[in-house]
């Protein structure tokens, strides 16, 4: 396989826009590859089963059958299965790209196109399926070499799911910083408004007590009318409690202030590189953020969170990663102890930290939940296993979790559990991040 098969593969594009058809054909055309058009789902079915093409670029929304049914029908058809599928759609939710995986897609872009981004991904899923055909011919041939090819294969699937796992936490960040810088603008300008002007309210509103108090003094037997008028408003009541309700409203703007800081530092949209940060701090704003998960229900108690803090110094980290980490773990201990909850028992998450060498720390995420099924825990790290109903959940969390830790962090994850002794999930990383040298480290499990 050269440069030359790269820019003179076969591509079906699947688009019922005829402005998209136009503006992605000529641009791969013209890039030296040929290129064949469908507008719906039922074509391309006729197309890729006539004259089968070595990748496709499908858009999700079209009539008659969508994106999804027609991925899964080329996907069921053993002669078409290998056929890499790209999904394109405006749709921006990591929901849909999640599903377009499972269906067995290999990657997905967003509209509106980046002409460079096309190419860069048709070039590499070109170049993987290219990889997986000369494997699959070699290994035909040559049966002795069965086991060295297959190893060769897995090798590139891995790191396609890696590469997925990657973009599917970068687009996750990525819209996250946006959610919360446009959450913080809309907010934060009305709220500094009511702030800033609730002294100026206390300020008159003093003035207009003190007014009122004046007039009583000097006036203290006001005629009948004024006497009825005054009974009726309960001026008493009115000087008692709008100093009250002032204070509320400044606690109120307060809470609210401190709620949006504590979303951009959960999110460190403005920390993209490498900083030393307290991870306490990171701590105790996701549990801040999940507070409404945690606290009293009308049927149970709340979530005991108990915190046994070491002495940490600060480290070296992607700071709104490794929170990203923090809230898949507390959620999921969190998603544990619902059904205890539910029974009214009496639900525990312990967080325990410490200094464990010059150049590391651990922080431990305990629960006292029902605690995994071994077959289980051996697949929670695997990208898109998830024991949750369809729609709660999505498989990556851990996944995306392990890939921060590990491959971001030169750290290690690893998980301890046992039915009815709860889990527990442990993270190391380096106080100081140096420079990977491409190791990866093995989940590991701990045993009671």
């Amino acid at each position: 396989m050269n440069s030359q098969q790269l820019d003179h593969g076969t591509i079906l594009i699947v688009d019922d826009n005829p402005a998209n058809l136009d503006v992605l054909s000529d641009f791969l055309d013209s890039s030296g590859f040929e290129v064949l058009v469908a507008q719906d789902g039922y074509s391309a079915i006729d197309k890729v089963n006539y004259a089968p093409p070595h990748l496709i670029l499908l858009d999700i929304m079209m009539p008659g059958i969508d994106g999804f049914e027609t991925c899964r029908r080329i996907k069921d058809n053993p002669q078409t299965k290998d056929i890499p599928i790209i999904f394109t759609s405006a749709l921006a939710d990591t929901v849909d790209k999640v599903k377009g995986l499972s269906l067995g897609a290999v990657d997905y872009i967003t509209k509106p196109f980046q002409q460079e981004e096309v190419l860069a991904r048709v070039r590499l899923h070109l170049r993987l399926y290219f990889i997986g055909q000369e494997l699959a011919e070699q290994n035909s041939l040559l049966e002795q070499r069965v086991t060295e090819r297959t190893a060769k294969l897995n090798q590139a699937i891995q790191e396609l799911q890696t590469a997925q796992v990657q973009l599917i936490q970068s687009e996750k960040m990525s819209s996250l910083g946006q959610l919360v810088a446009g959450v913080a603008h809309e907010i934060n300008n009305p709220v500094n408004f009511i702030f800033g002007n609730l002294s100026h309210a206390n300020e008159y509103i003093a003035s207009l007590l003190e007014i009122i108090q004046t007039y009583q003094d000097k006036y203290p037997d006001p005629d009948e009318e004024l006497q009825e008028t005054l009974q009726e408003l309960e001026l008493d009541f009115l000087i008692e409690d709008l100093p009250k309700l002032l204070k509320s409203m400044q606690v109120g703007a307060e809470r609210i202030r401190e709620i949006v800081l504590s979303l951009r530092k959960f999110s460190r949209i403005d920390e993209a590189e490498l900083k030393q940060v307290d991870i306490h701090d990171g701590i105790d704003t996701t549990l801040m953020i999940l507070h409404n998960r945690i606290k009293v229900r009308s049927s149970s108690p709340a979530i005991e969170i108990v915190r046994n803090y070491g002495d940490l110094p600060e480290v070296e980290c992607y700071s709104g990663q490794l929170n990203q980490v923090f809230m898949n773990l507390l959620a999921n201990a969190i998603d544990a102890l619902d059904v205890k909850r539910d029974s009214a028992e009496a639900t525990r998450i312990t967080i325990t930290t410490s200094k464990i060498s010059d150049n590391r720390v651990r922080i431990s995420i305990a629960d006292n939940g029902a605690g995994i099924e071994e077959s289980v825990r051996e697949k929670i790290f695997n990208p898109f296993f998830t024991t949750k109903p369809i729609g709660k959940g999505t498989g990556m969390g851990l996944a995306i979790a392990y890939s921060i830790v590990v491959d971001k962090h030169d750290g290690s994850l690893v998980c301890s559990s046992y039915p009815g002794q709860g889990t527990e999930f442990v993270l190391e990383i380096p106080c100081i991040q140096t420079q990977l040298d491409g190791r990866t480290a093995d989940v590991q499990e701990v045993t009671h």
